[in-house]
């Protein structure tokens, strides 16, 4: 299979469809850049370590970086975007559901925004790719043992983000107790950045593979294969995929990075610090392992667990409710919705 840019214009124009899919998955992934790729900064801004425009400089830089090296060092995340659904059969067809599946993570994501719900544009998008599989091969289009990732990276981001925020909160502060604040502040500034930097790598490691993978996924249907290389990816694909999630985050950056970190708790820098350790973990943990995570949900569940460490009144525990609703709400609501558009789209295209 030929995955060169001009390959694909040439199978674009027997497929006119994978133009739209091509222009969903870049639509979902400039989104994505505007709202999840700030969490990665979020604590850095919010304890004054990084000016706001300085950190989303940054962030799109490694969001950049983060997508290509890590496409080059595991793939586990994309093969796992593959291997939980089964889109095979008809090729028309199982583009006509994939296409359906994009457009209905698409309006969950509008959904939500309308009704304030804080779902995840990756969980959104894992749900409608579902739907779309059901529609095109019922349950046999689902992969049990592959899709139960997604459920255990739920787990774990919740679990993992909050337990080893409330632990690295009380390292950080039993090994600080003899250092003087102004130079553990100091110390801590300068990890701060750093840290920023790696989350955000990460963010473009763990969302730029799923988006990127579903444009993969369209251009391998149009070959008529059903499971493609995820060791193949393109350069030219990594590339477009990588400026549409910097692009997003310096366009739409500052309005998140409020309500991330400094509306949840209010952190010192030592425990901006200590969040961070623990999302930056979480998230490399997941990136090698192929679970598909959320990055802001990994960053809420830190910045609660340093705060609890702290004291647990100062936590706005809503937000987790909130977190866990959203879990329970955007799956089946929105796997239906993918599951419908795509019945009607095979119909009516």
């Amino acid at each position: 299979m030929d995955l060169t840019f001009m390959a694909f214009v040439e199978q674009a124009m027997n497929y006119p469809v994978l133009w739209v899919i091509i222009v969903l998955v870049l639509g979902v992934t400039v989104v994505s850049g505007a709202t999840d790729a700030p969490n990665a900064i979020a604590t850095a801004v919010s304890t004054r370590c990084l000016k706001p425009n300085v950190a989303i400089g940054l962030a799109a830089v490694f969001n950049f970086v983060g997508l290509v090296g890590m496409t080059y060092i595991s793939t586990a995340v994309a093969h796992t975007m593959f291997a939980m659904v089964d889109f095979s059969g008809d090729t028309h067809m199982a583009l006509m559901a994939l296409c359906a599946a994009m457009v209905a993570a698409i309006f969950w994501g509008i959904v939500c925004w309308w009704f304030g719900i804080p779902a995840s544009k990756s969980h959104s998008l894992i749900a409608g790719i579902t739907g779309g599989a059901i529609a095109l091969n019922g349950i046999a289009g689902v992969v049990p043992g592959e899709w139960a990732k997604v459920l255990y990276g739920m787990g774990f981001s919740l679990l993992a983000g909050f337990g080893l925020g409330w632990l690295f909160s009380r390292l950080v502060e039993r090994i600080c107790r003899a250092v003087h604040r102004r130079t553990a502040n100091t110390i801590f500034r300068y990890c701060q950045d750093i840290c920023a930097c790696a989350l955000s790598f990460l963010h473009g490691a763990q969302d730029g593979q799923k988006f990127m993978s579903i444009a993969l996924l369209g251009i391998a249907l149009s070959f008529g294969s059903s499971t493609p290389d995820a060791n193949g990816f393109p350069l030219w694909l990594m590339i477009v995929c990588s400026l549409a999630i910097s692009l997003g985050t310096a366009v739409g950056g500052k309005r998140i990075i409020k309500s991330v970190a400094m509306d949840m708790v209010k952190l010192e820098v030592h425990q901006g610090s200590a969040a961070n350790f623990s999302t930056v973990f979480t998230l490399l943990v997941s990136s090698l392992t192929g679970m598909p995570v959320s990055t802001s949900h990994c960053s809420s569940s830190a910045i609660m667990g340093v705060g609890a460490s702290k004291n647990p009144r100062n936590v706005k525990w809503s937000i987790a409710k909130n977190m866990v609703m959203a879990w329970i709400i955007t799956f089946p609501c929105c796997g239906l919705i993918g599951f419908v558009l795509a019945n009607i789209f095979m119909l009516i295209f």
